[in-house]
């Protein structure tokens, strides 16, 4: 069993940055793909940013294209976004997410490990 967490939210001002950070424990082999998504209130989760096992295959969003950057150091077994000009309309909570499968999606469907989420708070 794989568990995540996340760490790293906060608020912040429009055209700020933050950095979210996703550790994950357990049985870690079974991990291949990873992803970060959103939900803010009143709204479905929406993926913002995936990433392949190796980290050389990413995948995002078009709302956060340019902006955002997802990594992963796989020797420490973490996962990170990296948010830049951020606007209140990236306020929400993210979430980090894991799935046994090589391929990378921004469908939260596809994954069956989550984490609890880390609040992002953008003030304009």
């Amino acid at each position: 069993q794989v568990q995540l967490v996340e760490s790293g939210g906060g608020s912040v001002q429009s055209g700020g940055s933050l950095r979210l950070s996703c550790a994950a424990s357990g049985n870690t082999d079974d991990l291949y793909s990873m992803g970060w998504f959103r939900q803010a209130p009143g709204k479905e989760r929406e993926g913002v940013a995936a990433i392949g096992r190796d980290g050389t295959t990413t995948i995002y969003a078009v709302s956060v294209k340019g902006r955002f950057t997802v990594s992963r150091d796989n020797a420490k077994n973490m996962l990170y976004l990296q948010m830049n000009s951020l606007s209140p309309e990236d306020t929400a909570r993210y979430y980090c997410a894991a799935r046994p499968w090589a391929d990378i999606s921004l469908g939260a469907r596809d994954y069956d490990v989550w984490g609890q989420g880390t609040q992002v708070t953008v003030s304009s």
